[in-house]
């Protein structure tokens, strides 16, 4: 394997099996100094417990830990749940949105290491090879980009951990893990073993941060959340950054069961594959958001809305972040949201959001005009003219077909 001339390579790593290998595996096959980067998006906080030890135990040179949780909230997330982005109707991107972020930093600290190129640990059958390798071009093209997945004959759980043994570098990994799972602030999602299957319904342990909803509790919770600007500031009442928001929402519909997706989706290069996703909180404020539009957005600007969410739910899972066309989706967003101000409460009972009371100081709703008693600011009559002006190219049709 030629080195291309790599002397110095910033490695993505998460401290898990895959990643703990790569460092091993291009010191030995490029000759090149190893730097690894770990993004905290808000996983699992075990899974940062001594990375930095595993990492330099594994032969890294450096490692750097990045506290990247409210960025991602407040840069990613929050502007992705303006445009009401839903991948296929139902997954709320959570990966997606966290890929361009680890890259962003990790390509950061590559110009200010002097590194010459940038590695990741995505396999050649997923997406996130395509998310990180945008975002590394769209930043940094000159610098050069290694993916192990597509280079090394290592095909297997059992193959790793073998390379791993053979050179003494320690992992707390074994072969009895049998599901893939990404973890950040936003969600969980779960991958492989029985899910492989999509007539295998999952098992109790494909779901990891929520509770059954048939084991949630009998009587509902109401929470209170507040909303400017198409962005959830407050909880309860209480004042919170996004990650804060975030969090607190997370507890609140992990309890109740909410969140919980099975889903088979198409990815990018072609392949469905099935995941188990749990997204509680974020669930929460999804259905906040839309409860203040209902009241805010006029039928049109509701529709574009809508439209504005479909193209973004595709830019945003094929890794396009950095593009002019997710800038533009957002600017328009942004415009709209400028008045999605107002407050929620939502009951949570047994896996299911509700919206039961919702006001705005920006609302078009009006009692008055939309009554179904007697009212004096609503002339029927005028529904006529309305009506034959709005059918009047299907009246000259069938006139002419008269004809």
């Amino acid at each position: 394997m030629q080195n291309q001339g790599i002397k110095k390579i910033v490695l993505a790593y998460s401290g898990g099996l895959d990643t703990s290998a790569i460092i091993p595996w291009l010191k030995e096959n490029y000759g090149c100094e190893v730097v690894a980067f770990v993004a905290d998006i808000g996983q699992d906080r075990e899974d940062l417990v001594g990375v930095e030890k595993k990492a330099l135990q594994s032969g890294a040179s450096e490692c750097h830990v990045a506290d990247l949780r409210e960025e991602f909230i407040r840069d990613y997330v929050y502007p992705v749940l303006q445009t009401g982005a839903l991948y296929e109707g139902s997954y709320l991107l959570g990966t997606s949105m966290a890929r361009p972020i680890i890259a962003k930093a990790q390509v950061e600290l590559a110009l200010k290491v002097g590194a010459d190129a940038l590695c990741h640990g995505a396999t050649g059958k997923g997406n996130d090879q395509v998310r990180f390798e945008t975002t590394y071009t769209a930043l940094a093209p000159q610098l050069k980009v290694v993916a192990p997945w597509r280079e090394w004959n290592l095909r297997s759980r059992e193959a790793l951990l073998d390379y791993l043994k053979e050179r003494n570098i320690p992992t707390t990994a074994s072969l009895e893990k049998i599901y893939s799972r990404d973890e950040n602030a936003w969600h969980i999602s779960t991958e492989g073993g029985v899910l492989e299957s999509p007539w295998n319904a999952p098992n109790k342990d494909c779901w990891v941060w929520t509770v059954d909803p048939q084991e949630a509790p009998d009587q509902p919770e109401q929470v209170t959340v507040t909303v400017e600007k198409g962005r959830v500031v407050a909880v309860n009442g209480e004042q919170l950054s996004p990650f804060q928001c975030l969090d607190k929402l997370n507890a609140l519909g992990a309890k109740h069961g909410v969140g919980r997706i099975d889903i088979v989706e198409n990815r990018l290069v072609g392949i469905k594959s099935r995941g188990c996703y749990e997204t509680p909180g974020g669930t929460i404020m999804v259905n906040a958001l839309r409860a203040v539009e209902q009241l805010v957005l006029d039928r049109d600007s509701f529709k574009w809305r809508e439209q504005l969410g479909l193209e973004m739910s595709y830019v945003v899972y094929d890794g396009r972040w950095f593009a002019p066309l997710r800038k533009s989706l957002q600017a328009a967003a942004e415009t709209l949201a400028a008045e999605v101000n107002g407050e929620v409460v939502l009951q949570l009972y047994k896996g299911q959001v509700t919206a039961i009371q919702k006001k705005s100081a920006n609302s078009l709703y009006s009692e008055e005009f939309a009554t179904f008693g007697e009212d004096e600011v609503y002339d029927h009559s005028h529904a006529g003219g309305f009506i034959r002006l709005f059918s009047l190219s299907s009246r000259i049709r069938a006139l002419n077909e008269k004809k």
